[in-house]
């Protein structure tokens, strides 16, 4: 039905049916599946999702050699506080995405969304504004299969992997991924989510994978809570009628390329950047003592 982004708008500006039932009618002819057990495959992934974001928030989650433990909970703790700079709603957006990376780090069951080290990106982002707008099922679970839907074509033509594109290519098409979604959920138009989802991914572009002692936790973390962010500014960006002058299909070619530029330092082998700072280097020497 669609290889692209072109493609899938195309599809459903002549169908007049948003992301979501487009990815699940391509699922369905490419799977097999009936639609029930599509959504019963959302509803349980949801479901992980919705585990991994609220597991570490009451107390610090720890196994093995955590760098991360405490953080979701001590900004959960300063979301409840009320008295914060960016508000509530986007304070449980980060406290959220932490506790995913959290349980990540201690070894909990997560959905990768794309990848583990960017796994809290899109559950923060569709469990927060589901909260935010009421939703019911239906369409939390819809933005979900359209955020799948925007990483699936980024996977199809490009990559997710911090070790081949960078963290781009992790938190970065996580937030493109999760900006979509939340456009959908909205009531935005296809056009605004691929927007969104382009502005999201030009936010980032460059961003180098520099985990510190090699471990998808710092500066992974909070990269998670900071890409949730991004994700719903790009999509009021594109829900107030900003449009992007780049098309999506050329964004993810661009952030391919780049991610190809960056030497093999700032590709997740923590040679560089600030897993090659002193304190950096440390960490790892510690942790093998």
């Amino acid at each position: 039905m669609y290889n692209n982004f072109e493609e899938l708008l195309k599809y459903c500006t002549a169908n007049a049916c948003p992301i979501s039932e487009a990815v699940m009618r391509n699922e369905e002819r490419l799977t097999g599946r009936t639609r029930d057990e599509i959504m019963n495959n959302l509803r349980d992934m949801y479901s992980v999702m919705s585990a991994e974001a609220e597991k570490a928030l009451d107390k610090p989650l720890s196994a093995g050699f955590s760098l991360i433990a405490g953080q979701a909970s001590t900004q959960n703790a300063y979301a409840k506080a009320g008295d914060t700079i960016c508000g509530d709603m986007i304070n449980r957006l980060m406290a959220r995405a932490l506790s995913c990376s959290e349980t990540n780090a201690a070894m909990g069951r997560i959905c990768a969304a794309p990848t583990a080290g960017s796994c809290g990106i899109v559950p923060a982002v569709i469990i927060t504004l589901s909260e935010q707008l009421g939703a019911d099922e239906e369409k939390t679970l819809r933005a979900l299969a359209a955020a799948s839907g925007v990483g699936a074509v980024v996977i199809h033509n490009a990559t997710v992997a911090g070790a081949e594109g960078g963290c781009q290519a992790e938190c970065g098409v996580a937030a493109a991924m999760a900006a979509a979604g939340a456009v959908e959920m909205k009531g935005g138009t296809p056009a605004q989510a691929l927007d969104a989802a382009a502005f999201a991914l030009k936010n980032v572009m460059g961003l180098v994978c520099d985990p510190v002692a090699g471990l998808v936790q710092v500066p992974c973390a909070l990269r998670n809570a900071s890409q949730a962010v991004n994700a719903l500014l790009s999509a009021d960006l594109a829900l107030g009628g900003m449009k992007s002058l780049i098309p999506l299909d050329e964004v993810v070619e661009a952030m391919y390329n780049v991610g190809h530029m960056l030497p093999t330092q700032l590709r997740e082998t923590a040679l560089g950047g600030i897993a090659a700072t002193p304190t950096g280097v440390s960490v790892r020497v510690n942790m093998h003592k």
